[in-house]
């Protein structure tokens, strides 16, 4: 397994882009039969909601009102959010484009196991900075929507004609092309909030108030709590990606609970977001109170788009709830790692490492089991008010 490989979504994309080269706009396969992840591997739910609205997004290029829209919002920021910017247009393509995106926002919040209330998460940008100079000259873009498997070796775009090209993945092209994309950074804050209340739910989450496992002190009659802090962190990059949307990392804070069951926390990392370079967010990463070993596990993980975290929280509380408390401590990763879809390690961004036993009293630099990064940690004592 790789390590996560990706940017910021769509924060210029430029080490993320579609590197990619267009072939001659004649037949190739019609756009229904040839989704934008398109090759050997198959293709995810949130993949085929975003080559629908990619296709959408290409018609309604047809209408020069809306078109110059979608061009100056491209131009002026690395992406936009495609539902708000069409539900603000008069024109008669953007107002039928926003009616598209609400539907396929809708469909999107469903296949990651949201509700309704997470809001827009579909937007729309040129996929490569490079592309500005043609975009602003008047060259006719391409749509088309961003994948997440690395093993894809060509992508679907279409243009306002209705016409369907192969891109190849060899260098980013000279006609612009607008890449539809899941907004990862709302939808990990999302799901996450998802995905801690399902586990709480299953019994394997925060669920208020821990319960005490014999003659334990409460953090309030100790002025405050042990964690660990991350002082530093990298994640090595082994092979570029191609025409991938935005990521984003989190972590899954494994450990036996005060009450003897196995517990799952959660904590996002929004400031993770290239490979090859070094982190240093004194982050509290392990919240001591919560475990009733002095030792707790790490995985990280990565949404590239298309987590279900419902199905993750289900598939993360069906495992944990068969491993029993042995009065000893019990690394309980390979139980996490086991209840992950086969599926998701085949695009490799989803498991990024791990980190067994990590104690309490821990100081220092650890590299990940899977060797795919590393991070410096120090116990830290948070005291209260």
């Amino acid at each position: 397994m790789s390590t996560r490989r990706s940017r910021q979504a769509l924060a210029g994309l430029a080490g993320v882009a579609l590197a990619l080269t267009a072939l001659p706009a004649t037949a190739v396969q019609a756009a229904d039969r040839a989704p934008s992840g398109s090759g050997s591997a198959p293709v995810s739910a949130t993949e085929k909601i975003q080559d629908r609205l990619a296709r959408d997004t290409a018609a309604s290029l047809g209408d020069a009102r809306w078109s110059a829209q979608l061009r100056t919002a491209a131009l002026g920021s690395a992406a936009v959010d495609l539902l708000a910017l069409s539900d603000r247009s008069g024109a008669p393509a953007g107002r039928r484009l926003e009616a598209a995106a609400a539907e396929a926002n809708r469909d999107l919040a469903a296949a990651k196991g949201l509700g309704a209330g997470s809001g827009s998460l579909l937007r729309v940008g040129l996929a490569d900075p490079s592309m500005r100079t043609a975009l602003a000259k008047g060259v006719k873009p391409l749509v088309a929507a961003a994948v997440s498997d690395d093993r894809r070796n060509s992508v679907t775009a279409y243009d306002g004609a209705g016409r369907t090209y192969r891109l190849s993945a060899d260098k980013v092209p000279d006609r612009p092309v607008y890449l539809i994309d899941v907004d990862t950074s709302k939808a990990l804050a999302a799901g996450l909030d998802v995905l801690d209340r399902e586990l709480a739910k299953l019994g394997v989450g925060a669920a208020g108030s821990p319960k005490a496992a014999g003659p334990r002190r409460s953090s309030a009659s100790t002025g405050g709590m042990w964690t660990t802090k991350i002082t530093s962190i990298r994640l090595n990059d082994d092979q570029e990606p191609w025409i991938k949307g935005g990521a984003e990392i989190y972590a899954l804070v494994t450990g036996w609970g005060q009450d003897g069951v196995a517990r799952v926390d959660t904590v996002q990392m929004p400031y993770l977001d290239d490979d090859g370079r070094t982190y240093y967010p004194n982050q509290v990463l392990v919240n001591w109170f919560n475990y009733k070993y002095n030792l707790a596990d790490v995985v990280l993980m990565e949404d590239d788009g298309d987590t279900n975290y419902k199905e993750l929280a289900r598939a993360i509380a069906a495992i944990l709830l068969t491993v029993t408390d042995q009065g000893a401590y019990t690394p309980l990763v390979d139980a996490v790692l086991a209840a992950i879809p086969d599926s998701w390690y085949t695009d490799d961004p989803d498991y990024v490492d791990s980190w067994y036993t990590l104690s309490r009293q821990e100081q220092g630099s650890r590299t990940g089991a899977a060797a795919n990064g590393w991070m410096t940690v120090e116990p830290y004592w948070v005291q209260q008010f």
